[in-house]
């Protein structure tokens, strides 16, 4: 599939995975609309790639009428999405045992990863469909596969990631609309010291596994989902550090 043309819309664009994609569909010839919150890092990836075809857009998935208003919030010319990469997400207060943590906390996490990810498909879906092309990419998690013990907020809502992705992909089905999920295992990205607000003890978790993925690794499989033929849908990749093997 040609992928160079498209526009894709990625959130959670600033760093990490979602920036990892963006610069790969830019390099190549895809038109990326870089989604979220904090302006400094979106337009730090908009000078990275020297103005090849990414524009920044602030964006909280949180946030319903923002979120309501895409695609017809984009200047003219990128409103038509063909790929959406739903890559939003975070752990923040995460990693504790359950009782150890707010209802707060957990509410937080699933409702950026679980609502606010079908709260962008549901904007951007029906204009796929619409136009009898398109291709939704879901980041989930291998915990959305098997449960991990002080990860049950985060597990819970890569769990309903899985089960959405599945669904969606059955109810555009003949469509046109093609859906995959990628399932991570490790990867090393700001989301560590994001989850816990400090850079050390986020260095050192990494360090503990001996060995972890990059960014860029999962931007790859992105990437050989979009580059398949129509006939094909890739409807999961699921992705661990060679440690885990």
């Amino acid at each position: 599939m040609e992928i160079a043309g498209k526009t894709a819309l990625i959130t959670g664009a600033g760093t990490g995975i979602g920036r990892a994609a963006a610069l790969a569909l830019s390099a190549e010839g895809c038109r990326v609309v870089a989604c979220g919150r904090r302006t400094g890092p979106l337009h730090a990836l908009g000078e990275e790639s020297e103005g090849a075809g990414i524009m920044a857009h602030v964006l909280d998935v949180n946030d319903r009428a923002a979120v309501d208003a895409l695609p017809g919030s984009l200047p003219y010319g990128w409103r038509e999405i063909d790929i959406l990469i739903n890559n939003a997400g975070h752990e923040t207060g995460g990693r504790k045992r359950f009782d150890e943590g707010s209802a707060d906390e957990w509410s937080a996490i699933l409702e950026t990863n679980v609502l606010g990810l079908m709260r962008v498909s549901r904007a951007v879906v029906p204009g796929m469909a619409a136009r009898g092309l398109g291709h939704v990419v879901n980041i989930g998690s291998v915990s959305g596969l098997r449960p991990n013990a002080t990860r049950t907020a985060y597990s819970a809502s890569k769990h309903a990631v899985h089960g959405f992705s599945e669904s969606l992909r059955m109810d555009f089905a003949g469509t046109g609309v093609r859906v995959t999920e990628i399932m991570p295992g490790i990867v090393r990205t700001d989301f560590a010291e994001t989850r816990w607000g400090d850079a050390d003890k986020a260095q050192a978790f990494y360090e503990g596994f001996g060995d972890f993925m990059e960014p860029e690794d999962i931007a790859e499989a992105i990437l050989y989902a979009l580059r398949q033929p129509a006939r094909v849908d890739v409807a999961q990749i699921v992705l661990m550090q060679s440690t885990m093997m």
